[in-house]
């Protein structure tokens, strides 16, 4: 198991930028896939990007292509979700998450092992 705290949630207006921050603790390794998942209120939690324990790969929705980045900092035990040009439809609560080996076929989809509590982006227009 490992313990994975977001970060960097707040109010933004439409069209700026947040970082959201992972860190993880609690297991001495960082042989795992990281994702970050969102819910809206009311509506079912989503997928919206993912990356590989080395880094190498990652995986994003449709929805947030070209304007969100997702990376690591294995080093710092912290993976990152880079947002711009948010919209109100972003607005949710995300949550970060680690999949642990063996991995599935397609393991950015799920499920995952562990969760973080999760961090609200409210987006304004």
């Amino acid at each position: 198991q490992v313990q994975l705290v977001e970060s960097g949630g707040g109010l933004v207006q439409a069209g700026g930028s947040l970082r959201l921050s992972c860190a993880a603790s609690g297991r001495t390794s960082s042989n795992y896939n990281m994702g970050w998942l969102r819910q809206a209120s009311g509506k079912e939690r989503e997928f919206v990007a993912a990356i590989s324990a080395s880094g190498g790969t990652t995986y994003y929705a449709d929805s947030v292509k070209g304007r969100f980045t997702i990376s690591r900092d294995n080093a710092k035990n912290t993976g990152y979700l880079e947002m711009a040009s948010l919209t109100p439809a972003d607005s949710a609560v995300y949550y970060c998450a680690a999949d642990w080996p063996p991995y599935r076929w397609h393991w950015w989809l799920g499920p995952y092992d562990d969760w973080g509590q999760g961090t609200q982006v409210t987006v304004s227009s």
